[in-house]
C-alpha cells in the first residue's frame, strides 16, 4: 500500500476492499473521516483501495461512488448487527455490480497490469466485492470494533469468530490499557 499516514492505514484493514471503501468517509458518523472530496482524490483511493496507480475520475465518478459506498455502508453495518439490507440498497450494489469490471492483463515483463482502468470499472470491482461478502459465509463475520472510539468495520476471519477489535495495535491494545487502569483504580 503507498505510504499513507497512520490514522489512514489503520482504516483499510477491514479485510475486504468493499468495506475499506466504506472508510473513506460518508454519512453520519464517518462523515467527520471524509478523505474523498474531489475526483483526483477518488482517483488516489481507488487506487489504494484495489491495489492499483491512481484511477482516472471525474465529478461523475465521484457522485457514483458514494452512492455505492452509502449502500454498501448501510448493508454493512445491518449486517453486523444481524438485520438484512434494505432492498433499494440492494438494487444499488446490483447496478454498479452488472457494470464491466476492472481487468488485468499478463504484462511479457512480468506481473499484471490494469487494462485502460475506469473509475466505473473500479466501482463495479468494489460492488463485486461487496455482493461476494455479503452474499457469502462470511456476511455473518462482518464486525463493527467494539472500541467505544472507532466504530470501523472488519471481517473476523479468526477461527473462533470472536475477534472483536478492528485492529488488535491499536484499537484492542487501547481497550487493555484502559481495563488495566481501571482495575488498578479499583
Amino acid at each position: 500500500m503507498p505510504a499513507l499516514p497512520m490514522e489512514l492505514r489503520r482504516r483499510f484493514r477491514s479485510g475486504r476492499a468493499s468495506l475499506n471503501l466504506v472508510h473513506t468517509g460518508g454519512a453520519v458518523e464517518l462523515d467527520r473521516a471524509e478523505v474523498v472530496h474531489t475526483p483526483a482524490d477518488l482517483g488516489r483511493f481507488l487506487g489504494i483501495l484495489l491495489g492499483a496507480p491512481p484511477i482516472p475520475a471525474d465529478q461523475h465518478d465521484l457522485a457514483a461512488m458514494r452512492r455505492l459506498r452509502s449502500a454498501v455502508m448501510r448493508m454493512a453495518y445491518g449486517f453486523a448487527v444481524g438485520t438484512r439490507p434494505l432492498p433499494a440498497d440492494v438494487d444499488i450494489l446490483n447496478a454498479f455490480a452488472a457494470d464491466p469490471p476492472l481487468v488485468r492483463s499478463l504484462h511479457w515483463e512480468g506481473g499484471t497490469r490494469l487494462v485502460d482502468p475506469t473509475a466505473a470499472a473500479a466501482l463495479a470491482t468494489l460492488a463485486r466485492d461487496a455482493v461476494d461478502l455479503f452474499g457469502g459465509r462470511l456476511a455473518a463475520r462482518i464486525r463493527v470494533c467494539a472500541a467505544e472510539d472507532c466504530g470501523l468495520l472488519f471481517v473476523d476471519a479468526s477461527r473462533p469468530g470472536r475477534r472483536r477489535w478492528c485492529s488488535m495495535e491499536r484499537c484492542g491494545n487501547l481497550a487493555k490499557v484502559r481495563g488495566h487502569r481501571a482495575r488498578r483504580a479499583d
